[in-house]
């Protein structure tokens, strides 16, 4: 179950806030009408950096960073969003040694 604690307005999420997944933060940032809205910062379940970056109406839009990492590899994406998708920027992903394996340019 998913908890807030930050800024309301009129009974809705407006301003700095943090969401809780159990005792764990899963998002840090602004909100706007009970939304994701401006910049915030996203975590896994292991509380490593999830995404960075910008949002508009609840889903990423703007400038951003994912960052995903499993027991194969760790991948990035650096670039920006459209409507909560990856939309123009460049895609990394390593091997657990961290070697080079591709790279991918995402655009419409």
């Amino acid at each position: 179950m998913i908890e807030y604690e930050g800024d309301y307005l009129n009974g809705i999420r407006q301003g700095k806030g943090k969401e809780f997944n159990g005792s764990r933060i899963s998002f840090e940032g602004e909100n706007k009408n009970n939304k994701r809205n401006w910049k915030g910062i996203e975590y896994d379940e292991k509380d490593k950096l999830k995404y960075e970056g910008e949002y508009l109406d609840g889903k990423r839009n703007g400038k951003g960073k994912e960052i995903n990492d499993n027991y194969k590899c760790h991948s990035e994406f650096e670039g920006e969003y459209l409507n909560g998708k990856r939309w123009n920027g460049f895609g990394k992903r390593y091997k657990l040694n961290h070697k080079y394996i591709n790279l991918k340019k995402y655009e419409i």
